[in-house]
């Protein structure tokens, strides 16, 4: 087995532990948590379906990347109810949380990515520490969303249906403001 050097240990201890969320019914914001966690180099036995997050899960994770889809009239998917209650039941001051989500600007575009917002709000007491929560909202088109907090997206925000052809260059964009700040 190879020794290592102490600044090689200095960076291997440096180096936080990412757990990728996401809350998908039709499977594409599971995709993005995928493309997601490859662009940040997340295992993926690291990344999970909201309905398994659980208090161990959140303890093992420095950074916590969570994802939804928005339904109805802005709603989260239905597996973040439960998983809302575990991260709100939870420490999290020490924790970094990222955001990202999925929305249709062109049908629902009075509640585009919702989720977001919703996820923001439910946990912006918690003491954790949001990154990327400040995405410009140039070159999206819908017209209001409660995911915009001080004029900035609080999170990733995506739309496969109508701007896939934006999603690799967003994707890139986030993941690289992520990667610099953790």
């Amino acid at each position: 087995m190879p020794l290592l050097c102490g600044r090689q240990i200095n960076q291997l201890e440096a180096m936080k532990k990412i757990g990728v969320f996401y809350g998908s019914s039709t499977g594409t914001c599971e995709e993005l948590a995928q493309q997601i966690a490859d662009k940040m180099g997340v295992s993926k036995s690291d990344v999970y379906s909201a309905d398994k997050l659980n208090a161990d899960l959140v303890k093992e994770y420095d950074v916590l990347v969570l994802g939804t889809s928005t339904w109805g009239d802005g709603e989260l998917q239905d597996d973040w109810y439960d998983g809302v209650k575990v991260l709100k039941s939870a420490d999290l001051s020490s924790k970094s949380v990222a955001l990202f989500g999925c929305g249709d600007s062109d049908s629902y575009g009075d509640t585009f990515c919702d989720g977001i917002g919703v996820l923001y709000e439910e946990l912006k007491d918690s003491g954790c520490t949001f990154l990327g929560n400040k995405v410009g909202t140039d070159g999206y088109s819908f017209s209001s969303s409660i995911a915009v907090v001080d004029g900035a997206f609080a999170g990733l925000a995506l739309d496969e249906v109508n701007e896939s052809d934006k999603t690799a260059g967003r994707i890139d964009a986030w993941t690289a403001e992520l990667k610099s700040k953790i």
